[in-house]
């Protein structure tokens, strides 16, 4: 089955339910970009009247794990995907629509490549930058996945 935005919609509403009631949604993703918007409103917002920053957390380590989702499920092999660590910078209040994009399609498939190679786990660090709508970059987030192929005896 392709992934597209709906059905990836459809999936955080049952899976991702915290995300999906903050709204998170993806709107793009391809071969190469993933790009997830969420809304400044009354469920993810902060004392401050601005986004709560775990909520501009899930939008970005969405729009990293839905790319590699999408290049896993293209190279039809099993692929365990973990998230180790991640790294936040706030450089702005977070107000109306941000939206997080993650453009490392290329570094996921050259490390994917390298996982099926080196038949060992393969870790790598994907960024997503959250841009308002005056196009002004509000958090930059960092994580690290690890993917290991698995194995079927």
């Amino acid at each position: 089955m392709r992934l597209t935005p709906s059905r990836l919609n459809r999936y955080t509403f049952f899976k991702l339910p915290a995300a999906w009631w903050c709204g998170v949604r993806v709107v793009s993703l391809n071969e190469h970009k993933c790009i997830t918007v969420v809304r400044l409103q009354w469920m993810n917002k902060n004392p401050f009247r601005s986004m709560f920053w775990a909520v501009q957390g899930m939008a970005a380590e969405l729009s990293t794990g839905v790319l590699l989702m999408n290049i896993v499920q293209q190279e039809e092999k099993n692929v365990s995907m973990l998230l180790l660590q991640s790294k936040a910078t706030f450089t702005k209040k977070a107000k109306g629509k941000i939206e997080f994009s993650c453009d490392a399609g290329e570094l996921v498939s050259s490390t994917m490549k390298r996982l099926f190679e080196n038949d060992g786990p393969q870790t790598l660090w994907l960024q997503s930058k959250g841009i308002d709508s005056q196009g002004d970059c509000v958090a930059t987030f960092d994580f690290e996945w690890t993917l290991l192929e698995k194995k079927i005896k």
